[in-house]
C-alpha cells in the first residue's frame, strides 16, 4: 500500500476540478454547451434551463422552468416557433458570440441576434429566472431573456415600449397548451399620451387597463398602491417601463397570458401544492373591448349589460334589442356647436355636459395641460370636436374627440366623465330636462281643462271593465281547467310570492323576452324557478299558453321539468325545477367559468342536447320543433347535465307533415336557419341548424355573433368555414379545454357541426343521423358545404325577408334571452 501522502496531490486536483464544475453549473459557453437532455441550474437552484416537450407533444424546445415547485411550469422558451423534432438538439454560444439552438445538422433554429456580441461570450442563468449573455471582456449584459419573454411575466421583469426606437418588451400567448409557438394574443404597454396596458388580439385591442394615474391603472377595479407588489410605471425619454418588484421572495407568483387571451396573476399555494389564480382579466363580458359599441356603457351587474349614454339611443334598434350591441349608439339630438361656433361660457341654449360617475373612461384619451378642472371643461367646450372630458388627480385633464368607446360602469372605482350633449338633454338639479319641464307645465294646464271629462270617462270605463273582468275570469278558468286536464298543478300567487320573498331582486336569476325569472323555495323545501310574464314583454298569453300546452306533454331527462303554472288576475307564471348551474351561455362564454368544462363535460352537454332534440323530433307522442335552440335556453343541473328549456315558441308538427310555414318569425339572431329567416319555413332541419351553431359554440367558446371585424369573418360559422377551407380547424378549438388525445373526437364534432349548418335544409342530417355520427357509428362523414350566413351578414337576409313579406306578416319577433341561473 502507498502512503496516504502520495494521494494528496491527486485529491487536491480532483477537488479543484469539482469546484470548477460546480462554479460553472449555471453557465454556458462555446465549449461548455448543453445537449439534449442535459440542463443547468441557477446558483441557488431556483430555476433550471434545458430541453423539454410540452404536454401531448413530442417536439423539443429549450426552456426555463422553476425548480422550487413540483408542477412543471415553463417560463421561457427559446425556439418557440421552430421546434426540434428529435432529441439531437444543442444549446450553445456560437462563434460570433450569440446564443443559438442547433439541430442535428447544425442548422440554427433560434438566435439571440446580438449584432455586437464578441467571441467567447458567456451565458448565465440567474436566480431571478433571467438568462443573460455577458460580454467576454467587460462582463456587461448584452442580451437577456427578460427582454425576449414568452407568455409569462416574472418579478424583476419589465414591460418596455420605446415610441422612438419601436423597442417592445411584451408577452405573447402560446398557440395551444401543447404548442409554445406565438399565439393570437399579446400583452404590453400602449404608448399613448396617457399610457395604459393592453391585451391585443391579432393586433386589435381585446382588453385595456385604463390610463395610468401615477400609482394605479384607473380602469382596473380594486387596484390600489399596494397592487401588483409595488408595480411602477416610469416614463422617460419616450420610453415607458412597467416593473413589478417582489418584496417577498418567499411568495412565488407570476403573470400569465393564456392561449385564450386571459391575463392571470398566479400564486403558489404551499398547502395545496398548486398554482392558484388570484386575479384575471378580462373577467366579464363587459371587460372585452368595445362590448357596447360607440357611446354605449357596459354594466355586468345589469340585464341587459349594455345601455346607451344619456342623450343617446341605439343606432340599430332591432339589433340592440336582440343583444347585438356592437353597432353602438347615436345622439338623440344634434349638437348645436355642429351648426355654429359656440362661446366658451356656453350660454343659454348651448350644448352642455352630463356627468357619468365611476366608470372606466373611454379609449384614446388625449392629455391637456390645464390649471384646474374648470379649465379642462373650458378646453372641451371651446372645441366642437370634443365629445367628453374628465379630470383625475394624478393625470389631470383628459379629453376625447369623436366616438366614446369601451366605457364600463363600476361601483366604487374609475373616474367621473362629462359627456357633451345637446341643450335639450341637459337636466337641472331635479333631474328634469328643460324641454321636459315645458312639456310638464303644458300638460298640467291641459289636464286641468279636461279633468271633468276624465272623471266621466273613468266612470264609463269602470262599468266596461267590470264586464270584461267577468269575461276574463271565465277565460282564465277555461285555461286552468285545460291545464288540469293535463294533470299540471296550478300554484297560488301568494305561495309563489312567499317562495320568492315577494319577487325580491336578490332572488332574480335573469331576464328574458318573456319576463324576469326568480329563484324560490316552497314550504316543503323544494327549490323552484319562477318565470313571471312581464306586462311589457314582447311575448304574451300566446307564448305562455303554448309553453304550458307543449311542455306539459313532455317528460325527458334532457328537458327542463315544468312543475306547474299560475294564472291569477293579470299574473301569468310558469314554475320550473331550479337549475343551480344556470344557463350554458353564462359558463361557456366566460373565459374563467369555462375552465370547469373539459372536453368530456362538453361532449356530455352536446350529447345531452342531441338526445333532448331526438325526443322532441322522434320519441315523444307529438313531434315538436323547438324553434329557439340557443345557449341561454340550455340549462345545467348540479352535475352539469343539459336540459332544454323555453318552449314558448315551440310548435307541434302533426301527422306526416315535413315542414310548416309561418308569417311570424320567432327565434334568436345567429341561431335561425336561412329558410326560416327568408321564407318563414321551419322543420326539424331548422332545429338542426340551431344545434349546429350550438355545437360549434360549445367547442370554440365563442358566440356566433361575436365576430365583428375579427378574423375576417362576420360570424362563427364564417370563421369555422374559413378554417375548414384552410385545413386549420384545430384553431377553432377553445384552448381552455383542448387535450391532444381528444383532438380526433373534437375535430369530428366540428365536422358534424358544419354539416348541421349547411345552407340548404335538405343537406343537413337529422338528429338520429347526428347521434350516430357523434358516436362514430357512421365512420365516413360527407364533406360539408358552405354554411348559411357565412359569406354575408344575417342582417341583409333579414331585411330581404321583411321586404319580400310586406303586408303579409307581423313584424319580425326575435327574442334574446339571457339567464345567470335558474
Amino acid at each position: 500500500m502507498k502512503p496516504i501522502t502520495n494521494s494528496i496531490p491527486l485529491i487536491l486536483l480532483l477537488l479543484c476540478f469539482v469546484l470548477k464544475i460546480s462554479s460553472s453549473i449555471d453557465t454556458i459557453t462555446s465549449t461548455q454547451f448543453l445537449k439534449d437532455p442535459e440542463a443547468i441550474l441557477s446558483n441557488r437552484g431556483f430555476f433550471e434551463l434545458g430541453f423539454f416537450s410540452p404536454p401531448n407533444s413530442t417536439n423539443r424546445f429549450v426552456g426555463i422552468w422553476d425548480k422550487r415547485v413540483p408542477v412543471p411550469t415553463i417560463f421561457w422558451v427559446a425556439n418557440r416557433d421552430k421546434p426540434l423534432n428529435n432529441k439531437s438538439g444543442v444549446f450553445t454560444v456560437s462563434k460570433d458570440g450569440n446564443l443559438v439552438v442547433l439541430d442535428e445538422h447544425d442548422n440554427i433554429l433560434w438566435n439571440s441576434k446580438v449584432s455586437n456580441a464578441g467571441v467567447n461570450s458567456t451565458a448565465r442563468l440567474l436566480d431571478s429566472g433571467n438568462l443573460v449573455l455577458l460580454d467576454s471582456t467587460s462582463r456587461a449584459v448584452i442580451w437577456e431573456s427578460f427582454k425576449d419573454p414568452s407568455d409569462k411575466f416574472l418579478p424583476m421583469m419589465k414591460f418596455i415600449t420605446n415610441s422612438i426606437t419601436n423597442e417592445k418588451v411584451e408577452i405573447v400567448s402560446w398557440k395551444t397548451p401543447s404548442d409554445p409557438s406565438s399565439g393570437n394574443f399579446s400583452f404590453g404597454i400602449d404608448p399613448l399620451t396617457i399610457p395604459e396596458v393592453i391585451i391585443w388580439r391579432n393586433s386589435r385591442p381585446y382588453w385595456r387597463s385604463g390610463p395610468w394615474d401615477g400609482q394605479v391603472f384607473i380602469g382596473v377595479p380594486g387596484m390600489n398602491t399596494d397592487y401588483l407588489y409595488g408595480g411602477n410605471l416610469i416614463i422617460e425619454n419616450k420610453t415607458y417601463s412597467l416593473s413589478i418588484a417582489n418584496a417577498n421572495e418567499a411568495q412565488l407568483y407570476f403573470y400569465y397570458l393564456n392561449p385564450n387571451g386571459t391575463l392571470e396573476e398566479k400564486h403558489w399555494n404551499i398547502e395545496d401544492q398548486k398554482w392558484e389564480v388570484a386575479w384575471s382579466a378580462p373577467e366579464t363580458e363587459c371587460d372585452v373591448y368595445g362590448a357596447c359599441g360607440a357611446f354605449g356603457v357596459c354594466d355586468s351587474q345589469k340585464t341587459p349589460i349594455c345601455s346607451c349614454l344619456r342623450g343617446f339611443k341605439p343606432e340599430m334598434e332591432e339589433e340592440w334589442n336582440r343583444g347585438n350591441w356592437r353597432s353602438g349608439c347615436v345622439r338623440n339630438s344634434p349638437l348645436k356647436c355642429e351648426k355654429k361656433n359656440i362661446s366658451v361660457e356656453m350660454g343659454k341654449d348651448e350644448d352642455g355636459f352630463l356627468k357619468l360617475g365611476m366608470v372606466k373612461v373611454p379609449d384614446s384619451a388625449a392629455w391637456v395641460v390645464v390649471a384646474s378642472e374648470n379649465d379642462c371643461r373650458i378646453q372641451c367646450a371651446s372645441n366642437c370636436s370634443c365629445s367628453a372630458y374628465a379630470y383625475k388627480i394624478g393625470i389631470g385633464c383628459m379629453i376625447w374627440r369623436g366616438d366614446l368607446i369601451d366605457i364600463q360602469q363600476f361601483k366604487n372605482d374609475g373616474a367621473d366623465i362629462y359627456v357633451r350633449v345637446a341643450y335639450s338633454e341637459i337636466a337641472d338639479e331635479s333631474g328634469i330636462t328643460k324641454d321636459l319641464k315645458v312639456s310638464i307645465i303644458a300638460s298640467v294646464v291641459t289636464g286641468t281643462l279636461i279633468l271633468i271629462s276624465c272623471i266621466y270617462c273613468l266612470w264609463k270605463r269602470k262599468r266596461q271593465n267590470k264586464f270584461l273582468m267577468n269575461t276574463d275570469v271565465d277565460m282564465k278558468h277555461d285555461k286552468v281547467n285545460e291545464v288540469k286536464l293535463q294533470q299540471l298543478p296550478v300554484f297560488d300567487f301568494d305561495k309563489l310570492a312567499i317562495a320568492t320573498n315577494h319577487f325580491h331582486s336578490n332572488n332574480k336569476l335573469g331576464q328574458g323576452g318573456f319576463g324576469p325569472v326568480y329563484k324560490g323555495k316552497l314550504v316543503d323545501g323544494q327549490e323552484i324557478a319562477v318565470k313571471r310574464l312581464s306586462k311589457t314583454s314582447g311575448q304574451g298569453i300566446e307564448e305562455f299558453t303554448n309553453e304550458v300546452m307543449v311542455i306539459s306533454k313532455l317528460q325527458h331527462r334532457n328537458l327542463v321539468q315544468l312543475f306547474g303554472c299560475c294564472v291569477e288576475g293579470e299574473e301569468r307564471m310558469l314554475v320550473y325545477e331550479y337549475m343551480p348551474n344556470g344557463s350554458l351561455d353564462s359558463i361557456i362564454f366566460d373565459s374563467t367559468k369555462a375552465k370547469v368544462l373539459d372536453w368530456r363535460k362538453r361532449f356530455n352537454i352536446i350529447e345531452g342536447i342531441a338526445r333532448g332534440v331526438l325526443y322532441l323530433h322522434r320519441d315523444s307522442r307529438l313531434k315538436i320543433i323547438h324553434r329557439d335552440l340557443k345557449a341561454s335556453n340550455i340549462l345545467l343541473d348540479r352535475d352539469l347535465n343539459p336540459k332544454i328549456s323555453d318552449f314558448g315558441t315551440a310548435r307541434i308538427v302533426y301527422g306526416n307533415e315535413a315542414q310548416a310555414k309561418t308569417t311570424r318569425v320567432v327565434g334568436t339572431y345567429g341561431y335561425m336557419s336561412p329558410e326560416y329567416v327568408l321564407n318563414g319555413q321551419f322543420s326539424e332541419k331548422s332545429d338542426m341548424f340551431s344545434f349546429g351553431v350550438l355545437l360549434l359554440e360549445i367547442i370554440s367558446g365563442r358566440k356566433n355573433t361575436s365576430f365583428y371585424e375579427n378574423e375576417h369573418a362576420s360570424s362563427l360559422l364564417g370563421f369555422a368555414w374559413k378554417l375548414w377551407m384552410e385545413d386549420n380547424v384545430v384553431a377553432l378549438i377553445d384552448q381552455t379545454m383542448f387535450e391532444l388525445h381528444f383532438q380526433a373526437e373534437i375535430l369530428r364534432c366540428i365536422h358534424v357541426g358544419l354539416l348541421c349548418v349547411q345552407e340548404l335544409a335538405k343537406e343537413r342530417p337529422n338528429i338520429t343521423t347526428i347521434l350516430s355520427m357523434l358516436h362514430n357509428e357512421i365512420t365516413d362523414l360527407p364533406m360539408p358545404k358552405q354554411p348559411g350566413f357565412s359569406s354575408s351578414k344575417i342582417e341583409i337576409h333579414t331585411r330581404a325577408f321583411k321586404q319580400s313579406h310586406v303586408g303579409t306578416c307581423t313584424p319580425n319577433m326575435i327574442t334574446a334571452t339571457s339567464f345567470d341561473g335558474r
